[in-house]
């Protein structure tokens, strides 16, 4: 009995002894610890990063502001297709504030950060990619539903589409937060990633495996909307009382959301992909050299959302133009175009009822 006793609390010993936690080291330590440079003075190339990063975080917050401005003020865009759409503009927007937090406690400020600053500037982006990761989803689950129902906009409630949209943020929040509350290394150096050296690698790993399977979800279903939609203007082309107004719409919408999509899928893809190989602890990959790069590209992808809407949208182009130019707008020639836009745009409607808007939103 004596030994047993002694053997259990040798093992209790050293259990204790595998769970030190170093919850008073600096950053410095985590970062010697998983072999990541951290400089102490301004390198020609982290002005540059910093300059880029802080010049791309200007012009993201800039659009997005611009998106949701548009879709707030013009009462043609109060469906749910638009709200989610503004609410990608709030996620993007959102990066735009945690790259810029970046960008400002980056380079050899990051040595003077406590842990808990360091812990709020990963969050801050794992939050925003998160909303629009799942953002992204919820929009081509709406837009299935849409297009297979042969509907211009979704029969969804507004209370709904708010208790969505609430969902949405609430999921960013705890997937983002999870890594500060519990799910880090700072009990565990032999876990510690490279390219975040406080987060564990089993964390990296499933938010990588967690993102592609949805980017794989979303392809899956734009696929069958575009194999859906083609067979279905080859019926509709056979009757000509269809009116080609609302095909046109229907075309065009899926073309907008599934640039939006590639996009995404273009611009966070290689992130993911290389989260994914320093979560699994791949030890030829040398992840540290294109971690700036992919980081960066994943931030422009919250720019192109707005040049896409601006770019594909009739209907938004002329609100930014009344945006930007509002003392110009009410005495310009643009005035009568646009309304007599509308006013055609009011005649046509499809054979649900709802406005067929010359939009590709």
């Amino acid at each position: 009995m004596l030994n047993v006793r002694f053997g259990c609390g040798g093992c209790a010993f050293r259990t204790a002894a595998m769970k030190h936690c170093f919850y008073n080291e600096t950053v410095g330590f985590f970062y010697n610890n998983s072999r990541k440079e951290l400089t102490t003075y301004w390198r020609t190339k982290d002005v540059l990063v910093v300059a880029l990063g802080l010049t791309v975080s200007v012009i993201v917050l800039l659009t997005n502001l611009l998106v949701i401005s548009a879709i707030i003020i013009n009462r043609r865009f109060h469906y749910p297709i638009y709200y989610l759409l503004g609410n990608l503009a709030a996620a993007d927007l959102f990066a735009g504030i945690a790259y810029m937090f970046l960008m400002f406690h980056t380079g050899p400020r990051t040595a003077e950060l406590s842990l808990k600053t360091w812990f709020i500037r990963q969050s801050l982006l794992d939050t925003s990619l998160t909303a629009s990761v799942v953002n992204l989803l919820a929009i081509a689950v709406e837009r299935h539903q849409t297009v297979f129902t042969m509907q211009l906009h979704s029969k969804m409630s507004n209370q709904r589409v708010m208790i969505l949209i609430f969902c949405i943020w609430v999921t960013a929040l705890l997937l983002g937060l999870i890594p500060s509350y519990g799910w880090h290394c700072l009990c565990a150096l032999e876990k510690c990633s490279s390219m975040a050296p406080l987060y564990s690698r089993s964390y990296l790993t499933f938010w990588a495996i967690s993102n592609l399977v949805i980017f794989l979800i979303m392809v899956v279903v734009y696929t069958h909307i575009f194999i859906y939609v083609k067979r279905k203007m080859t019926r509709m082309s056979k009757h000509t009382s269809f009116h080609p107004r609302y095909k046109e719409t229907m075309i065009s919408l899926v073309k907008t959301v599934t640039i939006i999509l590639s996009a995404f899928v273009i611009c966070w893809t290689p992130g993911q992909v290389v989260l994914l190989l320093d979560g699994l602890g791949c030890k030829s990959c040398n992840v540290l050299a294109v971690e700036k790069y992919v980081l960066l590209l994943a931030e422009i992808n919250s720019l192109i959302n707005a040049i896409v809407y601006s770019y594909r949208d009739n209907e938004m182009r002329s609100t930014f133009r009344r945006i930007l130019c509002f003392v110009c707008y009410r005495n310009s020639k643009y005035t009568p175009t646009v309304v007599k836009l509308n006013t055609t745009d009011r005649r046509t409607l499809s054979q649900n009822g709802h406005f067929t808007v010359d939009s590709s939103i």
